[in-house]
């Protein structure tokens, strides 16, 4: 059985999209096939897109946060 997308990491998303994306590309899977692997392809974009979210959130903090950093002055 295939992992939930949630437990899947951003690249072995992709990877099963691309793989999906092929499939359908080819056109020799039945019409029940075809919609169980668009349906998976739609769950998985999902979750890529709220792991982008989550990943542009946290640069968008850590970026603030170097706003508020001073320079380190060390004198010799």
């Amino acid at each position: 059985m295939a992992k939930k997308p949630e437990n899947l990491s951003f690249e072995q998303s992709l990877n099963e999209l691309e793989t999906i994306v092929a499939n359908l590309e080819q056109g020799e899977v039945s019409l029940d096939d075809a919609l169980k692997q668009f349906e998976r392809g739609i769950k998985l974009v999902r979750q890529s897109q709220a792991k982008l979210e989550q990943a542009q959130q946290k640069v968008s903090i850590l970026l603030d946060e170097k706003d508020t950093l001073s320079p380190l002055d060390i004198e010799q």
